[in-house]
């Protein structure tokens, strides 16, 4: 059994890591390709942009649903579909209302793939072994995201249309990769998760029961705060901040994002290795205190225009502080949504917190945007640093509330006594 439980995980992880180096070819150049490349102008870039998000928010709520009803590899393989149907559509269209349709496919069906893949890698581990599990998926996505935009910007052309074809291109057939990568995966039935084979109806009442477990209630509040004042930056407010305050060339700012994947790829498993038999809660209140380093370090370069070398070195610190932390929330976020879930609602709760996330991806750059743009920086440095120290609070308040088991896996590991000698050998 944990022979082809290893062998179905890898599968799933090569899948992930090969759609994740397709993405990557197409993420940074998307604005650029719809509003200069097809001439559609900003306006529709933006809408387009924005599909993406409100296509997830819509699909996302009935995609727990399906995935407990049906099991995760069907709604899996729908997403991957749907993906590479509107990537291919991207690279294609020419004209505003198909650019806008494929934008809402590629955005459902990567909402659907994210919940779907996250319970067959709940199904192909153990509670012990989750943690690393996702700390994988985590590396080889941002690993994959990083190699794909430095191959995607090599072969990409602003005066050539068809260069952005064949990205798209790349990026569809890289969705039909992860798709057959996937199909093939015989997914085991593990004790975690014994009774999670979909065999008869589901239970009714599913958001209910979600919303009466203050656990995961309290996990989603602080996993909004987490997306909100990370994620929910980079692309707008933070990278507002870092040219019109820092005064950095829009170069150095894709210096400081590549800064963030080289600490994410060089820091993963030394910080799993730190962090997989540590409480989760405490783990995550330490992700606060960092991200508070990280954005005073984006204040202070604001204040220094004397010094644009200290500046720089501080903004791009910011970056890579964040991707720290986010390699200390890889292996304890997701494995906990997992390991607080009922066997019969697991792809409910996945679904669930990968909405709270695309809420916080929806209403952090917009806030992020209309504050820096605003000239509200004091007021938005500090709001963000209120935010992590807010994600320390809340991640002791929820230690508290959680089981020890869950708090810390390994704690089952260490309670189970090894066999006496004498036990063994009456045995034998």
């Amino acid at each position: 059994m944990t022979t082809a439980m290893g062998a179905a995980l890898r599968r799933i992880q090569l899948g992930n890591a090969l759609s994740a180096f397709g993405n990557g070819f197409t993420v940074p150049y998307l604005y650029v390709y719809v509003a200069k490349v097809r001439d559609l102008g900003a306006s529709t870039a933006g809408v387009v942009l924005a599909m993406l998000a409100v296509a997830a928010l819509v699909v996302l709520p009935m995609t727990g649903r399906v995935i407990d009803r049906r099991g995760p590899l069907p709604v899996a393989i729908a997403g991957t579909v749907s993906a590479a149907i509107g990537a291919l559509g991207l690279g294609l269209s020419d004209t505003e209302p198909l650019v806008v349709a494929s934008a809402v496919a590629l955005g459902a069906g990567i909402a659907v793939i994210q919940p779907a893949l996250a319970t067959m890698i709940v199904w192909c581990s153990t509670t012990v072994t989750r943690s690393r599990a996702f700390a994988t998926q985590f590396f080889l996505n941002n690993l994959g995201l990083g190699v794909g935009g430095l191959v995607g910007g090599l072969l990409v052309d602003a005066a050539h249309p068809e260069s952005f074809v064949r990205l798209f291109a790349i990026e569809a057939v890289m969705f039909l990769v992860l798709g057959a990568a996937i199909a093939s995966v015989r997914l085991p039935q593990v004790p975690k998760v014994e009774d999670a084979v979909p065999t008869g109806e589901r239970p009714k009442g599913a958001w209910r029961a979600l919303f009466a477990d203050r656990r995961m209630v309290w996990l989603s509040v602080l996993g909004f705060v987490l997306f909100f004042a990370c994620y929910g930056q980079f692309e707008s407010g933070l990278a507002a901040y870092a040219t019109e305050v820092t005064r950095i060339a829009p170069a150095t700012l894709g210096i400081a994002l590549a800064a963030n994947t080289a600490a994410i790829v060089a820091a993963q498993f030394v910080v799993l290795k730190l962090v997989e038999r540590r409480r989760r809660s405490r783990v995550m209140a330490v992700v606060g205190i960092i991200w508070t380093v990280a954005w005073i370090a984006a204040g202070v370069s604001g204040l220094v225009h004397g010094a644009p070398v200290v500046a720089t070195t501080l903004l791009i610190s910011t970056y890579a502080l964040f991707g720290i932390g986010e390699s200390m929330l890889s292996p304890t976020v997701a494995p906990l949504v997992a390991d607080l879930a009922p066997a019969s609602l697991i792809g409910q709760y996945n679904s669930a917190f990968a909405l709270v996330k695309q809420l916080a991806l929806a209403v952090g750059p917009a806030v992020g945007a209309l504050m820096v743009g605003h000239g509200m920086y004091l007021a938005y440095i500090g709001m963000l640093v209120v935010c992590a120290l807010g994600i320390t609070a809340l991640s002791l308040r929820l230690g508290r509330m959680l089981r020890p088991v869950q708090d810390n896996p390994h704690r089952l590991v260490a309670a189970v006594p090894a066999p006496r000698s004498e036990t063994v050998a009456a045995a034998a």
